[in-house]
């Protein structure tokens, strides 16, 4: 993983008001979030641990609305302060938020506007994130948040640089992190920040996690999304490519289906997406690489050329970039944690001298309508960034050759601001 300095030193050099403390911690809480999550940011920061040598932090945890808050499982709790807590807070942390569609309570928007003015660190995870945008707090920034609700999250703030690959995303003074257990790496990221990679690295034993992970939420993703993008008619354009997957098209060609010019397909793909066609196209193809990959005896070039890549090299270059390691170690490591039973040269296994018939047969996406095909295969999109025109992307799409993208972080799964 990487880390800029600079964006630390420029978030210390935010002097907090004469009230707050850099050492209290303030988690907003609201009703309907998820219990998980809530829980997260209680663990990490409200529990003294300085036997283990981890500095103690002070926390406050602040109801954003009227209690009693109901939680995951029907379970009611009653925060002992409220949004008064925000103001003598150094770091203030919205751990989830009920729902993507619906606006946030104002007055709790005005307090973490506020806390923001006033010098403090503003972090949210997972559907934080939503909370944070609302509250203007993420105009022009970088930021990310689950996986799934990365389109959603694009298309309803577009000034908002969402990039649905990362972990977290650490924008000096403003942090977010993607869905349920990203909440602790971005926890564990501010505890090392405050007070140097030992702390955090106690605090990570004790909680029985890696100090660090590698990679981001490619890893993660299935083919599900919100179903406002299933209604929207580009969906018939991505339900073709999804068909034709084997064949080697470009963006033009998909533009040109939509009875677009590439500039306006690229515009109203992102906008629905959050995501560059460019780049949800190649992750198709490393989606289906993998399922080859794991579901077939084709060889390495096989499997790039059933994919639409225009050579082996190319999907070599992606798949790595995209999963971290190379076509064959993956389906070496994918083999070898599967039932012997079912492993290569078992007839009746997916390595199985049948494998190859039933991938071709199966390669195809299958559509029940054009529109649900569509509205799956989108789901691909939220693990890519959108193309924020080069300003706050460590790594943007660029066109040529046509299916290369600039490199990952050689160590992803977290980002700075630069």
């Amino acid at each position: 993983m990487s880390h800029d300095s600079t964006a630390t030193a420029d978030a210390a050099a935010r002097k907090l008001s004469g009230r707050r403390r850099k050492e209290i911690v303030a988690v907003l809480l609201f009703s309907g979030g998820p219990i998980f999550e809530s829980s997260i940011p209680l663990s990490v920061f409200g529990i003294d641990r300085q036997d283990a040598g981890v500095p103690r932090y002070r926390l406050l945890v602040a109801a954003g609305e009227e209690g009693p808050l109901r939680t995951t499982g029907g379970l009611e709790l009653t925060a002992p302060y409220g949004l008064e807590a925000i103001s003598r807070a150094g770091t203030v942390v919205v751990p989830a938020w009920r729902s993507i569609t619906s606006p946030p309570p104002e007055d709790a928007l005005d307090a973490l506007r506020r806390a923001h003015e006033e010098g403090a660190r503003i972090v949210g995870l997972c559907t934080g994130a939503f909370v944070l945008a609302a509250a203007g707090l993420l105009d022009g920034r970088p930021a990310t948040t689950h996986w799934m609700y990365a389109p959603t999250l694009a298309k309803r703030y577009p000034s908002v640089h969402v990039d649905p690959r990362e972990l977290f995303v650490d924008d000096g003074d403003v942090l977010t992190s993607a869905g349920t257990a990203a909440g602790i790496d971005l926890c564990l990221h501010i505890v090392r920040t405050d007070h140097g990679n030992e702390a955090a690295g106690a605090l990570a034993r004790r909680l029985v996690v890696p100090p660090r992970r590698s990679g981001g939420q490619e890893r993660y993703l299935d083919r599900s999304l919100p179903e406002e993008i299933g209604a929207d008619p580009l969906a018939e354009v991505v339900a073709w490519a999804l068909e034709h997957l084997h064949e080697q098209f470009d963006v033009e060609t998909l533009a040109a289906r939509a009875y677009m010019s590439r500039r306006t397909f690229d515009r109203r793909f992102r906008s629905l997406t959050g995501s560059a066609p460019l780049q949800w196209l190649i992750t198709q193809r490393v989606l289906q690489a993998q399922r080859l990959l794991e579901t077939s005896d084709y060889s390495v070039d096989e499997v790039a050329g059933r994919c639409g890549f225009r050579s082996p090299v190319a999907l070599r270059g992606h798949f790595r970039r995209q999963l971290g390691s190379s076509p064959a170690a993956y389906r070496a490591a994918y083999r070898a944690r599967r039932p012997q039973s079912e492993r290569a040269g078992d007839p009746d296994g997916p390595g199985g001298p049948m494998a190859p018939q039933v991938a071709q047969e199966a390669a195809p996406v299958p559509m029940q309508t054009r529109r649900t095909a569509a509205a799956s295969s989108l789901g691909a999109a939220a693990s890519l960034a959108a193309d924020h025109h080069g300003k706050h992307v460590d790594h943007p799409v660029r066109h040529v050759p046509e299916l290369y993208a600039a490199s990952r972080p050689s160590l992803p799964g977290q980002r700075s601001a630069h």
